[in-house]
């Protein structure tokens, strides 16, 4: 059993709720990382290359540990929507989502900074929102204001209320970290979650 402490590169309090449902022992830190997609860059590749990029910089604090990075990127019509950080442009995100479909690539990365051995993969999710009306899409970001999440959208709160439909293999992704990957990897490096 691989005794190597585990870190999560990131302060999301989603992402460490979620990495506390499998009951090993972790601790957090915060991965300064430009999230500015590059130019040409699909949103797959961003997130592969963000969530690489936030588990190698936390990697130079926590040299003898494995690292989780992750990060999530949205697509709506051929473009990357991020984290609205505010109301007026979490409106504008939610009325060009309505009746649509967004894909969302929840890329995850395992980094072993005493080895070096580094895996990552993404998981995509579809999400088909509801063509919902100006006053539903005003009522729910004065109630959930989801500034921080990608979409404008918290599918695990009351944002389950603008969804019509969700395709996709791991429904933790779309909260931002693919659980069923993270287990597998955890696995390779000889860490056992049961």
């Amino acid at each position: 059993m691989n005794s190597q402490p585990l870190v999560l590169a990131s302060t999301s309090i989603y992402r460490s709720q979620l990495l506390s449902t499998l009951q090993l022992p972790f601790q957090t830190a915060a991965p300064d990382v430009d999230e500015t997609p590059l130019p040409g860059e699909s949103a797959e590749q961003t997130s592969w290359r963000l969530a690489q990029a936030k588990a190698q910089v936390v990697a130079r604090r926590f040299p003898d540990a494995l690292i989780i990075g992750s990060d999530q990127v949205a697509l709506l019509d051929g473009k990357q929507i991020g984290k609205p950080l505010n109301h007026d442009n979490a409106v504008r995100q939610l009325s060009a989502m309505r009746g649509k479909t967004v894909t969302f690539y929840t890329a995850l990365t395992l980094l072993n900074a005493a080895s070096g051995a580094m895996q990552t993969d993404v998981a995509i999710t579809k999400v088909s929102f509801r063509d919902l009306r100006d006053d539903e899409i005003e009522r729910y970001l004065k109630k959930e204001q989801p500034y921080h999440c990608a979409g404008s959208a918290k599918s695990e709160g009351l944002g389950i209320a603008l969804i019509s439909r969700i395709e996709g293999d791991d429904p933790n992704a779309l909260i931002g970290l693919p659980l069923i990957l993270l287990v597998s990897m955890l696995e390779k490096q000889g860490v056992r979650v049961l």
